[in-house]
């Protein structure tokens, strides 16, 4: 089938994709050679690729972009993605621009539920001077973060660790403790809501969506058990949903009494970002 920018875009956009016109630009310059300028002065010309029309059919079923190329950008740099880990989002950018801004000079943070490795990798190449310890309970997707790593050039730096946050997780890290901070974009999503998400959200993995039945069941474990892991003022950056600042300032206070709290706010004006100050143990 033959497909021109224009007779693309109103396909996706009829099937309910929102950016419709974008991400026909993306899946020409991808699939069939395009270029920007061309799609942009030459609308009608057509372009005919079997990988195209695969392509097309599966974003048209609403199966993620993403996926589909194989690789997105966060934080200015590419990553590899695929069904194996949570799709990158411009969110979670907060949590690693505070991470850079905060961490000391020298440090060792943990990256905690890793998935794709964009936190940790965002960081280190920011940040020359840091070094990352990963953790992530699946083997295939530590395995496209340690490829992450080493596409952006900081696997020297990048510490892969297959473990379960849930249980396990501490003896996994202890001999590498104490951390100056302790970082996290956790599932943060309760299980009722999950059924609710987008099509496209529905396709990523469950297990890194599904916060239990309030959202809070990973933000629990971390604040209970891995406190300890911390140097006397570590600190922690933990992602949150829009509506879980408040939960997560009682789970501070009653998990970890010792410490300064604030919220972050994403640029949309949502609660995105829990940073406590480990100030004892």
């Amino acid at each position: 089938m033959q497909y021109s920018y224009e007779s693309l875009a109103r396909a996706l956009s009829a099937a309910g994709i929102e950016e419709a016109r974008e991400e026909a630009a993306l899946l020409l310059e991808h699939f069939a050679g395009a270029t920007r300028v061309a799609l942009m002065t030459e609308r009608s010309r057509l372009y005919e690729d079997e990988a195209l029309e695969a392509a097309v059919e599966k974003r048209m079923d609403r199966y993620p972009l993403q996926y589909i190329l194989g690789q997105w950008d966060f934080f200015g740099l590419p990553f590899f993605v695929s069904e194996a880990c949570l799709i990158p989002r411009p969110d979670t950018e907060c949590l690693v621009e505070e991470a850079i801004r905060c961490l000391p000079r020298g440090a060792k943070f943990a990256d905690l539920c890793t998935g794709s490795g964009c936190i940790a990798v965002a960081i280190l190449h920011a940040r020359p001077d840091l070094t990352a310890v990963a953790l992530e309970l699946y083997p295939e997707t530590l395995d496209m973060a340690v490829k992450n790593a080493a596409y952006n050039g900081v696997a020297d730096r990048f510490v892969p660790i297959r473990a379960d946050l849930l249980d396990g997780g501490t003896e996994a890290l202890s001999s590498f403790a104490p951390f100056d901070a302790i970082l996290s974009n956790p599932p943060y999503i309760p299980a009722k809501v999950v059924l609710t998400l987008s099509p496209e959200v529905r396709r990523e993995p469950v297990a890194a969506l599904d916060g239990g039945e309030d959202g809070l069941l990973f933000y629990r474990a971390i604040l209970k058990d891995y406190g300890k892991l911390l140097k006397p003022d570590g600190q922690m950056l933990l992602e949150i949903g829009y509506d879980q600042g408040e939960a997560l300032r009682a789970l501070s206070a009653a998990y970890m009494p010792a410490s300064v709290c604030r919220i972050l706010r994403d640029l949309g004006g949502n609660d995105r970002v829990v940073h406590m100050t480990h100030l004892s143990l």
